[in-house]
């Protein structure tokens, strides 16, 4: 399989990468950096770790005209993909895609010859994280269980390049926690390998959770309550641990509070009580890698007033007290990895 990435225009590429389509347990995994830098350009960084069978990228941009970048993978491929910038006009060969690419969304898609091009406005900060798997790799993550997309699936054996899903749908704070996981991952050699194989197959399994799980109800919402409960969404992202009442937040999207209520929880799966305190024990778990912090601390940086609080929350989220979470951080990580890479 090969990746290449170039800016239109310009020579050299920015990826390019060419990988077997057969993982091994025992393939190496490979790590590359670019990074450019110039009056032109303005800035490129991409992160990339490479083995056989799979690809992640992790790439920023940020131009200061307007620039199209081409994109071709040139073999049969599933794409875990996770768009974390808006106003990108996106354009993909056998595959039709939304005309603008929209903040913090995602989808999967199979392609047996992927070829696109992104253009990207001056001054607009692009990022893209995506897992590029062989189609056999991703039979063996998914234990070819095609019942998980009946679909998808029968798209892929067709060799019919489709999506996933319809529409790229808004991150939830699983998935958000898990790229976090992934791009902050300070492990090596073998052990970084199992790790990322873990927190691969944990990320698939949250994305094709909603999908799954999106509820019939969302059909009966129009599209200007839809966008205003992504608002509201965002407004909770942006600053959960000041997160507003239920009142004021009705009142910051201009919808009544049944609406938001009931909407809420048919467009995200949960209520926004709920959320909010998915929000802060996502925060309070990422708190607690700095083995200096205190209960205290946490609670308050998680918008508690009362440790008390706190406690009984992050107790009632992952079944561990606060205390002994903290003690214990390095086993349960390890626990938790283990059960992901052996199930």
């Amino acid at each position: 399989m090969k990746i290449k990435s170039k800016i239109l225009g310009h020579e050299n590429s920015i990826i390019k990468i060419e990988i077997g389509d057969t993982h091994y347990p025992k393939n190496h995994l490979t790590e590359e950096n670019v990074n450019i830098k110039n009056a032109d350009l303005e800035e490129i960084k991409s992160h990339h770790l490479i083995t056989e069978g799979m690809v992640l990228l992790d790439t920023q941009m940020h131009f200061s005209t307007p620039q199209t970048v081409e994109f071709e993978i040139d073999e049969e491929s599933v794409v875990m993909n996770f768009i974390c910038c808006n106003n990108v006009e996106t354009q993909i060969d056998q595959l039709e895609s939304a005309k603008y690419s929209k903040e913090n969304t995602h989808n999967i898609f199979y392609t047996n010859n992927f070829k696109a091009t992104f253009k990207i406005p001056a001054f607009e900060h692009l990022n893209y994280f995506s897992i590029i798997l062989s189609k056999a790799f991703y039979y063996k993550i998914i234990n070819e269980d095609w019942e998980l997309h009946k679909k998808f699936s029968n798209n892929i054996l067709l060799k019919k390049p489709s999506y996933l899903t319809s529409k790229y749908l808004p991150f939830t704070p699983a998935i958000q926690w898990v790229l976090h996981e992934i791009k902050n991952c300070n492990r090596k050699g073998a052990l970084k390998k199992m790790y990322l194989e873990a927190k691969i197959k944990e990320l698939l399994i949250h994305q094709l959770e909603t999908i799954i799980s999106i509820p019939s109800q969302t059909e009966q919402i129009d599209q200007e309550d839809y966008n205003k409960l992504q608002e509201a969404k965002q407004i909770l992202d942006n600053d959960f641990v000041h997160a507003p009442s239920l009142a004021e937040l009705s009142r910051l999207i201009s919808l009544n509070e049944f609406k938001l209520k009931k909407g809420f929880k048919s467009c995200f799966g949960t209520t926004v009580k709920s959320y909010i305190i998915k929000l802060r024990m996502e925060r309070a778990k990422e708190l607690f890698q700095n083995k200096a912090i205190t209960v205290s601390e946490a609670a308050y940086k998680c918008g508690y007033k009362d440790v008390s609080h706190f406690s009984a929350a992050f107790k009632s989220f992952y079944g561990f007290s606060p205390q002994k979470f903290k003690i214990n951080w390095d086993i349960i990580q390890v626990w938790i990895t283990g059960l992901l890479f052996f199930s």
